[in-house]
């Protein structure tokens, strides 16, 4: 018997700004380290991001840094000035030329940025505390005036997305970066207002939303998505517990946000800090604040039939990282019913045709664990 995919294919309206994407399907951000060197989005980016542009009918960029101190990758593109107004448009352009929503992640990389790529040569954080990886590099501890400055710094990256014509913005609150390090009580030891209980690990965070929040309503007569990333467990000891992130998410739920993405390398995977608890860790993010804050669920998705699967638990989105780079045409396979057709391999020998920019297919291709191959 054939199996119904009119889910993934319905409609789904975001709650707060009332925008209606065509399917459940959302494209993951992934890095593709090939920007310019000044922080523009590059030919080759946009060639891959239109390669994609029908894979998804919510269509999420990979992470722009909100300030110069915030560069966490080689080829990383910007939205930290004005005059990255220009690129964010041409990016904007490619995302939505055939009817998807395009939605802008905005970052800070905090203690995970290479010294050599930012200002100084000094990371900054939280807190003074490195993390737990061989040569790691202990960052400074953010100043009250540097942290005031970067919240602004998101608010006005936010701005820039509204001029630029992206529907949305995400705020990357995940992944080991700045905002996750001031929630986590592994990078942030502080004893200010900034740091110490529960609570005041979230301040950084909501401040953060709070400032996205203002700046877009401020920007934008039109309705715009609004949605944070999040990683619902750390390994290190200590670190952000599934308690901890049920807490946050409760939280967030009540800032009237249009989502919320749970960051997990693969959604049907155990907990990090259990292997016994075997729940989908968006799963139990759903089953506390779903009814308030839609959820996003990615990870190890490759086939329409898995992403049943997820939307299964209750979840309302399914998003493609590493299938979508795989397989650009993922969604058109599956509306025109060519499901044998849908690779879930990488094809070593098509870099060109997958329209993948050099630096990002270098980088697939020393993680051969990450991602199945097809020679």
């Amino acid at each position: 018997m054939n199996e119904d995919f009119s889910k993934l294919l319905s409609p789904f309206q975001f709650p707060v700004s009332g925008i209606q994407v065509d399917n459940r399907i959302v494209m993951a951000p992934m890095t593709t380290f090939s920007g310019n060197e000044d922080g523009t989005v590059s030919d080759d980016e946009l060639s891959y991001y239109k390669e994609r542009n029908r894979g998804a009918g919510l269509l999420i960029s990979a992470c722009a840094y909100v300030t110069p101190q915030g560069k966490a990758f080689p080829g990383q593109f910007s939205a930290y000035s004005d005059d990255m107004l220009p690129s964010l448009k041409r990016l904007a352009a490619a995302l939505k030329e055939n009817g998807g929503k395009a939605v802008l992640q905005i970052h800070h990389g905090g203690r995970m940025c290479p010294p050599e790529l930012v200002p100084g040569g000094e990371p900054l954080s939280a807190s003074a505390v490195a993390p737990v990886r061989e040569g790691a590099v202990t960052p400074r501890e953010m100043t009250e005036l540097e942290i005031e400055e970067t919240i602004a710094a998101y608010g006005e990256a936010a701005r820039r997305a509204v001029e630029a014509g992206f529907d949305g913005v995400e705020i990357h609150g995940a992944n080991t970066y700045l905002i996750q390090q001031f929630f986590s009580p592994h990078s942030n030891r502080r004893t200010d207002k900034w740091g110490g209980t529960l609570e005041k690990r979230m301040t950084f965070p909501l401040a953060v939303v709070d400032a996205v929040k203002a700046a877009v309503k401020k920007a934008s007569d039109k309705p715009f998505i609004i949605g944070y990333r999040i990683s619902p467990e750390e390994l290190e000891n200590p670190g952000i517990t599934m308690n901890d992130t049920l807490a946050l998410a409760e939280v967030l739920s009540e800032k009237e946000l249009d989502y919320l993405h749970v960051s997990t390398m693969n959604f049907f995977g155990a907990s990090l800090r259990d292997a016994a608890d075997a729940t989908p860790r968006a799963q139990l993010i759903y089953d506390k604040v779903g009814h308030k804050l839609p959820v996003i669920g990615v990870g190890g998705v490759s086939t329409p039939q898995q992403a049943n699967t997820v939307l299964d638990t209750g979840v309302q989105l399914v998003a493609l990282g590493r299938e979508l780079l795989i397989e650009p045409h993922w969604l058109e396979k599956l509306k025109n019913g060519q499901l044998d057709s849908i690779e879930t391999a990488l094809d070593v020998h098509n870099q060109s045709g997958l329209h993948i920019p050099i630096p990002m297919w270098n980088s697939l291709l020393t993680r051969t664990g990450w991602l199945p191959l097809k020679e």
